[in-house]
């Protein structure tokens, strides 16, 4: 998948769809804001805690709890399930993850980000694309004006079959 800059794309100006867009927060400024975060909580960093948001961080994009309980278990075999969760609800409540239900309905989180982005999943293999589009956003701004509302927080989800998934289709043909 091509991660282009915006100012290599030009979304900003022609609405071009950017996909799966780099993190420009490391994990490690990740880790240092959780830090800071656990400790105006008066709570205290674990190693057990600090594996699992590690491990988040690291992996860059949706994941579900049981997903994140097997890439943590590799490098911490005593990490239980309770503390994923517990975790989890952690980085919620510090506002690092967002919680999100796809149509599937299991939950999967990935990490707060600098920008906001949209979804496409492919209905056969559930893969998830991130992408953001400027002409989409200008067209919701557009809706809201003509509602004669205020525009908080939107999310759009598309659904479909992914390029890989098609040609997968194409060639059993």
């Amino acid at each position: 998948m091509s991660r282009t800059s915006e100012s290599e794309s030009g979304t900003a100006t022609t609405g071009r769809t950017v996909i799966d867009r780099k993190p420009a927060i490391s994990a490690e400024q990740r880790m240092l804001t959780f830090h800071a975060r656990l400790k105006e909580r008066g709570l205290k960093s674990t190693g057990q805690r600090d594996d699992i948001a590690r491990v988040f961080f690291e992996h860059g994009h949706h994941i579900s709890a049981e997903e994140l309980y097997a890439e943590v278990k590799k490098i911490n075999p005593h990490v239980g399930y309770a503390t994923i969760y517990r975790t989890l609800r952690l980085l919620k409540e510090c506002a690092l993850l967002y919680e999100r239900h796809f149509d599937e309905g299991q939950a999967r989180y990935e990490a707060v980000g600098e920008r906001h982005h949209d979804h496409f999943i492919c209905e056969r293999c559930g893969r998830i694309i991130e992408f953001e589009n400027a002409a989409i956003e200008r067209m919701q701004n557009t809706v809201a004006r003509d509602l004669g509302v205020t525009l908080t927080r939107h999310k759009m989800e598309l659904y479909g079959i992914c390029s890989d998934c098609k040609a997968q289709q194409q060639g059993m043909q």
